[in-house]
């Protein structure tokens, strides 16, 4: 692989802006929670969710970004399948 090849890493500034999304979604699954959703509402929310909040740690801290596209949609579609 030549240096042209190389994709560059994301700087520190890239990581502490995903990490601030990800309290936030966490932020809002505890709103929903203690908002007095209910059940079906609360269960369907908070399973997107955590599927989002999931996937964006396998994009950015599992460094999946740059890597293949079909090996993320492959773990994304086992993930789905492990939450239903």
């Amino acid at each position: 692989m030549t240096t042209s090849d190389k994709i560059a890493e994301p700087g520190m500034k890239v990581y502490l802006a995903v990490w601030v999304g990800m309290l936030l979604i966490v932020a809002i699954e505890a709103g929903l929670v203690y908002a007095g959703v209910n059940s079906r509402t609360l269960l369907v929310a908070l399973l997107v969710l955590a599927f989002l909040e999931a996937a964006v740690a396998l994009r950015y801290f599992m460094h999946l970004k740059y890597e293949v596209p079909l090996l993320f949609w492959t773990l994304i579609r086992g993930l789905l399948l492990a939450f239903l």
